[in-house]
């Protein structure tokens, strides 16, 4: 019986230590996010088609996310789920990956972006690439 008591107990004090470390972890990342900074900004995007043809485009927002942007410049059409947008068509060229495995591809500075476009944070400066990518597999 006393075992039995000493078990729950040290299960209880595992799951108010879990409870306090979830609770600091998620406070770091509220105080350390970054924020979208206010105010005008200039980006570019370019586009790269299934034809490998390009263009740019440029444009200055006071838009702080880049889904937000590309949605009301009419550059991008898409779907919404609960892990964001999903870029389905871009510059009037639609991308499905259930027919042929192609999908829009979102580089940042350079980099594959690490965010959904509508989580992707706008700084002045920034430039985009939205690149039709088909996958291998």
């Amino acid at each position: 019986m006393a075992a039995q008591k000493t078990n729950k107990r040290r299960w209880w004090i595992a799951l108010v230590a879990l409870i306090v470390v979830a609770a600091i972890l998620a406070g770091l990342y509220f105080l350390f996010r970054a924020d979208p900074p206010e105010g005008d900004k200039t980006v570019t995007v370019k586009v790269v088609h299934a034809d490998q043809s390009e263009k740019e485009f440029t444009y200055e927002t006071d838009d702080e996310y880049l889904g937000e942007l590309l949605t009301e410049e009419g550059l991008v059409e898409g779907e919404t789920s609960e892990y964001g947008m999903y870029i389905t068509k871009v510059d009037g060229e639609q991308a499905v990956f259930e027919t042929d495995n192609a999908y829009w591809a979102l580089y940042e500075n350079g980099e594959y972006a690490s965010t959904g476009a509508d989580q992707t944070v706008l700084d002045n400066g920034d430039e985009f690439s939205l690149v039709y990518t088909k996958d291998a597999s």
